[in-house]
This record gives structure tokens, sequence and C-alpha cells, in this order.
């Protein structure tokens, strides 16, 4: 019997401070704790932390990395997604390399609907089971009005995930 490899994905969030400095956000953060947390219960083989930099500067999944206080395990940098789709296309291909077969996302609870609209068909339709962690921090409404104004956007975003995730494991 084959054991069953698991990862954590994070998907970063962030946003331009006063000095036009993008930083991720205390929420990204507290996600980021809260999937160390689950590393030390889970032992995953991997964390792959995955978010961009509109500006140039360290991407959020490499402010991520340093953010991370978990356990000692392979954290994986994706540095180019800049929304929960492309989170979800370019992390599936880093973990087919490694053979992983089953992961948890780690979101915050506003951001747990598109996760699941993303991330359960993409990963779905290549094998590897996913399942949701949510980690509960406090978000201003504001950010319940970007959730639900981002999704009129999702099925174009699935169409252009699917068509990325096709071209990523064809080659």
């Amino acid at each position: 019997m084959q054991s069953v490899r698991t990862a954590l994905i994070v998907p970063g969030h962030g946003g331009l401070g006063p000095d036009r400095v993008h930083r991720i956000s205390r929420r990204c953060v507290r996600v980021v704790a809260e999937a160390g947390e689950l590393a030390e219960a889970l032992r995953p083989s991997a964390v792959v932390l995955s978010g961009w930099s509109p500006t140039g500067g360290p991407s959020e999944a490499e402010q991520m990395r340093e953010a991370w206080r978990g356990p000692n395990v392979d954290l994986v940098v994706e540095p180019t997604a800049r929304n929960t789709a492309q989170n979800a296309s370019r992390t599936l291909p880093l973990l087919l390399e490694r053979g992983i077969s089953a992961a948890v996302v780690v979101c915050a609870p506003f951001h747990l609907l598109r996760t699941r609209l993303f991330f359960g068909p993409l990963y779905g339709m290549h094998g590897v089971d996913v399942g949701y962690r949510v980690a509960y921090v406090q978000w201003p409404l504001g950010a319940l009005a970007w959730e639900l104004g981002a999704l009129p956007f999702a099925p174009l975003q699935l169409i252009a995930a699917r068509s990325e995730v096709g071209r990523r494991t064809r080659g």
C-alpha cells in the first residue's frame, strides 16, 4: 500500500501600504500561522505558499515564507499568482512534480467559497484530493464585498485556469 503524500496550500493576500510597498496583510499572517499549526499535526510533505507582488518587491509567497513559524518542512514558493484561480493553477503542477496526491488549502472565512470554486475542480481533475481549513480571522465588511464582487469573474477565471493547467501539465 502506497502512503498518501499531503501538502498544505496557502494563497496570499496583501496590499499597498501608505509607503507604496506591497505587504501581506495581518489576515494573511494569521492564515500562515494557522497553516503552521496544522503542519505540526499533519506533517505534510510540503507547504506551498502562493502569491505575487505588483510592485516588483518581495512577493506575497516570499513574505509568507519569512512569516513561517511552523515545523521544518519543504516550503515551496510560487511567486506569480495574481488571483485565487492562479493560486490553484500554478500550485497544482508543483504538487504533481512532488508526487503529492492530497492537499489542504488554508484560507480565511470569506475566501472559502472562491477557494472551493477553483481548487476543487482543478485539483480533482488531476487526481489530487483537496480539503480546506479555515483560519478564523477578523475580516472587515469590505473584504466580504471584495469576495462577492469577484464572484462574477469566477467562471472566466476557471476557464483560464483549466487552460493554464493543461499547458503546464502537458509539457
